[in-house]
């Protein structure tokens, strides 16, 4: 099989072909037929790419065919963002009376739909802590039909062991689902490892410019084929011209995913040294109580790092403040610093209990490294880590 390099840049070549290098954008909602039998043909062509648009476009089956050869998977398929990925993949493979599977540690909106959605439709849910592989198989029932996993979960850095929750899952008959969203294909392939499907917010690396809101899935044609049916009901379709911009992203992600990884992994070692800090969630680490794991099943180790604040609270919010490259945003993955503190950002959405609940410290800050230059990168969180301990020795 060709590099990440190669299939990033060519994987679509073949896919609706014309003689512009770059990709033309088909925006367009429908398309025309030449006779009755092609319409028929083309209105239940599932994932197809010219009947209407909210049923597939050139766009989509472009993009759609790179993540596939960079995940190692059949096949694959665009939505309208990270969520509509889940959340339609998961309606479109569970019913009431069934259980799924979560972690602990997991994207808050992901938590959502374990804690909020699947519990109104009638599905049970159990979560566990995603460090003991055991305590998936504790949690399995006869009613289990899917876990979702995430490897590195968001915002710990906890990892998960794929092959042995792959090999659970299959060895009883329950589907498995993996978000890549923070290692990217570049970093990890969840398919290697047995796992079903994977998906992405491509919002975040794929994309690689915060400029697109997508999602994607990989794995098995049969298994999409039953997404994309609830995918058209649901509506969750992905723009034309955004698709376009998430293919130009993926062009250089493995360019971009290489500085990400250097410069995730030397601001973790700078940033474990600091007084400031009390602990760095690396997975990159030698001291990460998970690093054997993640390098049995990770190329790299990503760009994302949460670190906590030996203060707390008010010097965590007060680190973000003294930061000159790195700006206070929700996202990740993009070319530019990102840094969030989740207990701040939560105030508005969880109470107390809830906040104590997700086992997210309140000093906890993460980082997205960005692909800026490394020593201005690293002299930009020293400083601000080194006006936090100054501000706390003259309180």
């Amino acid at each position: 099989m060709s590099g990440n390099s190669t299939i990033a840049i060519h994987a679509d070549r073949d896919v609706y072909p014309s003689r512009a290098v770059a990709r033309p954008i088909y925006q367009t909602a429908t398309f025309w037929a030449e006779d009755a039998e092609q319409f028929a043909r083309v209105a239940v062509d599932r994932r197809g790419h010219d009947f209407y648009s909210r049923y597939g476009n050139p766009n989509h089956a472009q993009v759609a065919a790179v993540v596939a050869q960079l995940e190692h998977a059949e096949a694959a398929m665009v939505t309208a963002s990270g969520m509509a990925a889940l959340t339609t993949a998961v309606l479109a493979m569970v019913s009431a009376g069934d259980h799924v599977i979560g972690q602990k540690s997991t994207y808050g909106g992901t938590a959502s739909v374990l804690l909020n959605l699947l519990p109104r439709l009638g599905v049970s849910v159990t979560q566990v802590d995603q460090t003991d592989p055991e305590a998936f198989e504790k949690a399995l029932t006869p009613r289990t039909r899917l876990i979702l996993v995430e490897s590195p979960s968001n915002p710990l850095l906890q990892v998960t062991d794929l092959r042995a929750v792959a090999a659970l899952a299959r060895a009883h008959d329950v589907l498995t689902v993996a978000d890549n969203t923070f290692a990217t294909p570049v970093n990890q392939r969840p398919a290697e490892f047995g796992i079903d499907l994977v998906w992405h917010s491509a919002t975040k690396y794929l994309n690689g410019h915060t400029d697109v809101s997508a999602g994607v899935l990989a794995g098995p044609a049969e298994i999409l084929d039953q997404i994309w049916d609830t995918g058209v009901l649901t509506g969750a379709v992905l723009g034309p011209f955004d698709a376009w911009l998430l293919l130009r992203g993926l062009r250089t992600l493995p360019l971009r995913v290489a500085r990400h990884n250097a410069n995730g992994q030397t601001l973790a070692e700078a940033l474990e040294r600091h007084p400031a800090v009390a602990r760095v969630h690396y997975p990159g680490l030698p001291g990460h109580p998970q690093h054997a794991l993640a390098a049995s099943q990770m190329s790299g180790f990503g760009g994302v790092l949460a670190i906590e604040l030996a203060s707390g609270f008010e010097a965590a919010d007060a680190f973000l403040g003294r930061l000159r490259y790195a700006r206070r945003s929700a996202s990740l993955g993009g070319v530019e610093t990102l840094a969030v503190h989740p207990a701040s950002m939560w105030r508005g959405m969880l109470n107390e209990d809830q906040i104590a609940a997700s086992g997210v410290p309140l000093g906890l800050v993460r980082l997205a490294a960005g692909t800026e230059d490394t020593d201005d990168l690293v002299a930009d969180v020293l400083a601000a880590a080194g006006a936090v301990v100054a501000t706390t020795a003259s309180t």
